[in-house]
């Protein structure tokens, strides 16, 4: 189910920016969506860092296999060596196994995430070994659905930018913020539809 806000965004988005509206006509019909449970968005996001979705994918499903009870207690259980079995690398096991103690021993301020601003939820997850803004901004969109975050560091979000925008030359951070000021306070819906002019399959966390 989309985000209550999606239908709102979308007609604002194609108000003030004619390129997005070519591209949200482009793909209609679909829509950000949460899968719900933190710990396996935050999971997801650490096996997509600096690989392509495809392998990430791959390497997604052998977790899975390996561990049909996906959880906290049994990563923690189960320790980095099994997951480098799959396909992590170890400092990726070990990030996971960093992950899943966190959770299990109530280390994160999971129940007051939903109450707290975008920044507050930032700081509490960049504790965990393995996780940086990036990693925080995917949870914040695809788990929270944030309406407003903008991953300035995203090379998809470049890429499309440049794309887009600036006939294909690349585009600094400054000058990607400050095309993104017309995006507000739809920058997560925005960064989603330039990611579909790339790859039209939702990436999924």
């Amino acid at each position: 189910m989309a985000p209550e806000y999606w239908d709102k965004a979308k007609r604002a988005l194609s108000r003030r920016d004619p390129v997005m509206r070519a591209i949200i006509k482009s793909f209609p019909g679909i829509a950000l969506a949460s899968r719900g449970d933190p710990f396996t968005t935050l999971a997801r996001s650490i096996v997509g860092q600096q690989i392509s979705v495809k392998a990430a994918q791959t390497v997604w499903a052998r977790i899975i296999l390996a561990l049909p009870e996906f959880t906290p207690a049994a990563v923690t259980r189960h320790g980095a060596a099994r997951l480098a079995r799959c396909g992590l690398s170890r400092r990726k096991a070990e990030y996971f196994v960093d992950l899943a103690r966190h959770f299990r021993d109530g280390m994160l301020q999971q129940d007051g995430w939903a109450g707290m601003e975008d920044e507050s939820v930032i700081e509490d997850l960049v504790r965990v070994r393995g996780i940086g803004r990036w990693t925080s901004e995917m949870f914040l969109m695809f788990n929270l659905l944030r309406p407003d975050v903008l991953p300035l560091d995203d090379i998809g979000l470049q890429r499309a930018v440049a794309l887009h925008y600036f006939d294909g030359a690349r585009a600094d951070i400054a000058r990607i913020r400050e095309l993104a000021e017309r995006w507000a306070p739809w920058r997560s819906v925005a960064t989603w539809y330039l990611w579909r002019s790339l790859d039209p399959v939702p990436v999924e966390y």
